[in-house]
């Protein structure tokens, strides 16, 4: 991931959000209980293949284990995403 991505929680709209060259990539979640719900993940064509939905995905993980908080994966990107990060897990132990 490059540098320059810098993801942004906006509490106001639920969402974590990367604005790259004018287009914003997002992932709307829900804040409750203790858990982080990571509900859908919604990158513009114009941003496709650069590992923005990625990095949206770390910075909720991120956020969510900075907070304590339990997390829900509804999004198919984000399990997705969790699932294959988990197998490069078991294969390097």
């Amino acid at each position: 991931m490059g540098a320059d991505f810098i993801v942004t929680d906006n509490p106001a709209r639920s969402r974590f959000e990367l604005t790259v060259d004018g287009h914003t990539a997002f992932l709307v979640y829900q804040r409750a209980h203790n858990t982080l719900t990571l509900v859908h993940t919604e990158v513009p064509d114009a941003l496709r293949g650069r590992k923005i939905g990625d990095a949206l995905v770390e910075a909720a993980l991120q956020a969510g284990r900075s907070e304590g908080a339990r997390i829900i994966a509804v999004c198919p990107f984000v399990r997705a995403y969790m699932r294959k990060r988990r197998d490069r897990q078991q294969t390097v132990e």
